[in-house]
């Protein structure tokens, strides 16, 4: 008994023992790590895909969606793979999806994302008045640095040179600012290809419009304010409640600033009020 102990010890302790042993935990260890990942690599998992061909800027309902098992190994990045994040999202602007292909999470929007959303989602007032869409030309500095949102309410000033002639021929110019509308919601604020600005928290574009809906008599007085002779006009947009005239300065009320825009209106000018199939009011003509 004690030589084979002593055989044992001997055959344990020799270095090459020691190695062969190594090598063969190593292999074994080896090939049980190869064979997991084998295992996790062709796993396969139901992933949805699009059981038709769905265009862009549509809606995903739940008939348009099916699975089918795809492995792990073959599984791209970004692709969706629960159905639930998928349902009720849109396609993105020029992102249609083949048939049988997986939905890649680049290719998803969501509705107010879409070019143009805001224009669909208009309606008439309680009147019965369908709104006109306006955009509204700002830039970064314009929007305070993208401090205006969707769904913040705004007022509008107009700052005008007014231009008097007395009998003896004599001309004078005098600046006056106006309230002209105010508590107008902000629908969307879009950049230059008509994208939201606010796409995330983390990603934010530079803002080209405000965008809102005007009653169609509104819609022509801000045309008309655009439009007067040598552009005597600027209009200036700012949050609720803000004002821009500075102390001492002339304020006059919306209802005569209306009468002094449509006097310098050139008499063959007209404003054609786009139709609409959709579109809240969203202004209210200041006092």
């Amino acid at each position: 008994m004690n030589n084979l102990a002593i055989s044992l010890k001997k055959f344990f302790t020799n270095k090459n023992t020691v190695t062969i042993i190594g090598v063969v935990a190593i292999l074994i260890i080896l090939y049980f790590m190869y064979t997991k990942t084998i295992e996790t690599q062709t796993d396969k998992k139901l992933v949805p895909v699009a059981a038709k061909e769905i265009p862009a800027e549509t809606e995903i309902t739940e008939d348009m969606i099916t699975t089918v098992q795809v492995a792990n190994a073959a599984m791209p990045e970004k692709v969706e793979k629960d159905s639930n994040n998928i349902k009720g999202k849109y396609t993105c602007q020029s992102s249609m999806i083949p048939e049988g292909s997986m939905f890649y999470s680049d290719a998803l929007c969501n509705y107010d994302e879409l070019p143009g959303s805001w224009i669909k989602s208009l309606e008439p007032d309680e009147n019965g008045i369908m709104p006109v869409p306006y955009s509204f030309p700002v830039n970064i500095t314009t929007t305070y640095g993208n401090a205006i949102q969707p769904g913040d309410y705004v007022d509008f000033w107009a700052k005008a040179i007014l231009e008097t002639t007395d009998n003896k021929g004599n001309t004078t110019k005098g600046l006056i600012y106006s309230k002209v509308f105010e508590n107008a919601k902000v629908l969307s604020v879009t950049d230059s290809e008509g994208q939201n600005v606010f796409k995330s928290k983390n990603e934010v574009g530079e803002p080209a419009f405000l965008n809102f809906g005007l009653t169609p008599d509104h819609y022509k007085f801000f045309k008309y304010m655009e439009n007067v002779e040598e552009h005597r006009i600027d209009i200036i947009v700012v949050p609720r409640g803000g004002n821009v005239a500075p102390e001492g300065s002339a304020v006059v009320t919306a209802t005569h600033f209306r009468a002094l825009v449509e006097s310098f209106v050139r008499p063959e000018y007209k404003v054609d009020v786009p139709e609409t199939t959709t579109t809240t009011t969203t202004t209210t003509p200041a006092a």
